[in-house]
Formats: C-alpha cells, structure tokens, sequence
C-alpha cells in the first residue's frame, strides 16, 4: 500500500509539474522566430484600473473593475505553421487538462475562434481565447479574479456596438 501510494503521488507531481498555464506558453513560445508576443503584468493592470472609464467606439464602458482584478494577461499570434500547429496543440492540452468550459465559438471561412472560461457562477478566474486559422494561431489568457456578472455586462455592451 505504502508503493502504490507514492507512486500516485510521483504520477500526481509529474502532472502537475507538466501542466501548463498562460504563462508557461507565453515563456514557451514568446522569443521565437515568427511569434508576436505582449504580457502586461499586475502592476501595469494596477495603473490602468486608476482610470475610471476606458472610451470603447464612442460609448463610456467602464472597465476599471475587471482591469483591476487582471492578474495576467498573454498574448501570442503564431505565423510560421510549424510553430502555430505546435501552439494550438499545446494550447488544447492546456485547456483540455483544466476545467474549463466553451463561453463561445465563431467560425467564418476556415477560421475558428473559441473563448472558453474557468471559474463558478459569481467568479471568472481565467478566460482564453484561440483562434485558428490556415497557418496561423492566436491565444490570449486572462487570468485574475473577474466578476462573472461585470464581465458578462462589458461583454454584451461590446457585442451591442
């Protein structure tokens, strides 16, 4: 019993340190050749909270409440397609591995964008966005603690423009 039990605990910890978060990928795929990349950190999200409406195509939204909460915010556009396929699929794991659910998927002439959340009824935690398509991949991951119904509102004010 005592073997069975730290072997589960060594497969448990190989898991764990396999898995793979938004920073782990933007440190993973940032510096390569053909990769845009932008990471703005906590205190950056800290400044910009300070400013109490953010202009979005003519209309006040206040943004300052999910800024503030942000913890991460990463950003890789993939264009070689070696690099963008390896990308997407590290990405798949990422989200396969956690539990994260589909908010939203929009296909339009061979691409595919996906949003998916993690979090409960009141709290976003993470947010990911991919998109593909021929050649090319995109993510973005939010993390911070979001409030479901703020982020829930700004996004159906941006829908509504």
């Amino acid at each position: 019993m005592k073997k069975l039990f730290t072997i589960l605990t060594l497969v448990t910890l190989c898991v764990t340190a396999f898995a793979q978060n938004g920073r782990d990928l933007y440190n993973k795929y940032s510096d390569l050749p053909g990769m845009e990349a932008v990471y703005i950190s906590p205190a950056m999200f800290r400044m910009i909270g300070k400013i109490p409406d953010v202009e979005f195509q003519d209309e006040s939204i206040n943004f300052a409440p999910i800024i503030k909460s942000m913890t991460g915010f990463y950003v890789l556009n993939a264009t070689d397609p070696k690099i963008a396929a390896d990308l997407y699929a590290d990405v798949r794991k990422y989200i396969d591995s956690g539990k994260y659910e589909l908010l939203m998927e929009a296909k339009d002439n061979g691409e595919v964008a996906r949003i998916y959340t993690v979090g409960d009824e009141k709290t976003v935690t993470s947010l990911v966005l991919l998109a593909q398509e021929k050649g090319e991949t995109a993510f973005i991951s939010i993390d911070g603690t979001m409030d479901r119904a703020q982020l829930e509102d700004l996004m159906a004010q941006a829908a509504a423009e």
